[in-house]
């Protein structure tokens, strides 16, 4: 079957409407999930990150066991598992006590769903750093969570920074698996329309489109962001180089 391509143009703008909204909620699904996803996700991160002091007490060692196994567990699972699954699962399991509506529910959904895999992200990117900077930081005095807030996740969000924002673009697309809990997120529209009109293929060629140049313009703004952050360093390490010529 061929592409009707005059009619997959009269049907996007025609339809623009319900497309639009579909962008925006996409949108606000991405934004949401990865933000939040990355708070988990450097929670849970740091905690895994914890090394195991032989001078710790038998308490504070099987605090950080129980913390290790607890977060690997969590991670386990919702890398383990299909999002759409997820979904379906945790919305229509706690629906009769939190009485939540889909557009909530997928909020809470993604946002736990990234941050599985923005803890194992963060958590390279904290063990990349050079572990006698954290010693440098105790001799001076500062705590383990001060160090970890000034000095390490710093440098272990810089260090990560291509592959948090390789999740943003990740979560663009992955967003339509809300669809299964009725959230009217762009592919759900585009069903919707699809549905009404009988013509599947021209509907999902204008929304397959439509996806394209959301994670497009996304991964355009990423790379610009990480090609200032090098400017940045690079002009940070002019100093030393001029000081070390004189």
């Amino acid at each position: 079957m061929q592409i009707d391509w005059s009619y997959a143009w009269s049907a996007l703008l025609k339809n623009w409407p319900m497309f639009w909204y579909g962008v925006k909620v996409t949108i606000a699904f991405a934004i949401v999930g990865t933000v939040f996803g990355f708070l988990i996700g450097l929670i849970i991160g740091a905690i895994r990150a914890i090394p195991m002091d032989p001078l710790d007490s038998t308490f504070v060692k099987g605090l950080k066991k129980f913390g290790r196994w607890i977060t690997g567990f969590y991670i386990w699972v919702f890398r383990g598992t299909p999002m759409m699954i997820q979904a379906a699962f945790i919305y229509y399991l706690l629906r009769p006590v939190l009485n939540w509506n889909p557009i909530t529910a997928g909020f809470v959904i993604i946002s736990i769903n990234t941050g599985a895999y923005m803890a194992e992200i963060l958590r390279s990117g904290i063990q990349s750093v050079d572990a006698g900077q954290l010693e440098a930081c105790k001799s001076m005095g500062m705590s383990n969570f001060q160090a970890m807030i000034y000095v390490v996740f710093p440098q272990a969000i810089k260090n990560t920074f291509p592959a948090i924002g390789n999740q943003l673009v990740v979560n663009l697309k992955d967003s339509c698996m809300m669809n299964v809990i009725s959230v009217t997120e762009l592919f759900f529209q585009a069903s919707s329309i699809a549905g009404s009109n009988m013509r599947f293929v021209e509907i999902y060629f204008d929304t397959a489109i439509i996806y394209l140049i959301l994670t497009t313009l996304t991964t355009a703004l990423l790379n610009f962001i990480e090609r200032k952050m090098l400017r940045d360093k690079e002009e940070e390490k002019k100093p030393i180089f001029r000081e070390m010529s004189a």
